[in-house]
């Protein structure tokens, strides 16, 4: 068993888009926006904006079910979760997503069997939606629906190592708090202007190359003697 654990972020990490915001895009009344731009500027947490957008969505079950099977997934991911499991290291995805979207891509991509930590999407009527944050901690500072440092906390306390793999905002607390991190998109300049342990990369194929390198401890412990695979321009 290795002493690495991996949390990776669904949206725009293992799914090449934010589904979430794809199903705002298509199906949300108005107002989505502007709670939005709350969050972004710091107004609320992405707690309350999540809730508040999700009770906008207006689409029904089978409409859902179509969306989702538009999205794709990485498709280098699923060779890495077999790497990863060959080497005895232990994934879980860890989102501030739905529930519902990722098992359901996960599972038509064979992935069913992985452990998910996101917040829990519940009907609330024929097209009507709202959300449940079974993760949610009252200690987390920027009011997350799914606390990625607590994860991180509980995996530590197993003495374990701890990878970060993921892409933006939600990101950005849990990458502070773990060992090392393989960013994309913003999170390249948020780990750059935090001195943060890191790679640059543009998706898995490129985090399978790295892996074994990082189970050997052949990686570098600052940010800027690591290889870059990518440009540090945000997506």
């Amino acid at each position: 068993m290795s002493h690495w654990t991996i949390l990776c972020d669904f949206d725009g990490t293992i799914a090449l888009d934010d589904v979430t915001d794809t199903l705002l895009v298509r199906f949300a009344q108005p107002g989505w926006e502007r709670l939005e731009s709350d969050w972004r500027a710091g107004r609320i947490g992405s707690r309350e904006c999540m809730a508040g957008q999700v009770a906008l969505l207006d689409m029904s079950p089978g409409e859902f079910d179509a969306h989702l099977r538009e999205r794709a997934i990485d498709p280098a991911f699923g060779e890495f979760v077999v790497q990863a499991r060959a080497r005895g290291v232990s994934l879980e995805v860890v989102s501030d997503g739905l529930d519902y979207s990722i098992q359901s891509i996960l599972g038509r991509e064979g992935l069913s069997d992985l452990s998910i930590t996101s917040n829990r999407l519940e009907s609330a009527g024929d097209k009507a939606w709202q959300l449940a944050f079974p993760h949610a901690s009252a200690l987390c500072r920027v009011g997350s629906g799914t606390c990625k440092c607590a994860r991180a906390s509980e995996a530590r306390r197993d003495r374990r190592r701890v990878l970060l793999i993921g892409d933006g905002a939600s990101d950005f607390c849990v990458a502070e708090a773990v060992d090392f991190v393989f960013a994309k998109g913003k999170l390249i300049t948020h780990c750059i202007a935090n001195a943060i342990p890191h790679v640059a990369i543009t998706g898995f194929a490129e985090a399978l190359a790295l892996l074994p390198g990082l189970l050997e401890g052949s990686l570098g412990e600052r940010p800027e003697t690591m290889p870059s695979l990518a440009s540090p321009t945000p997506a």
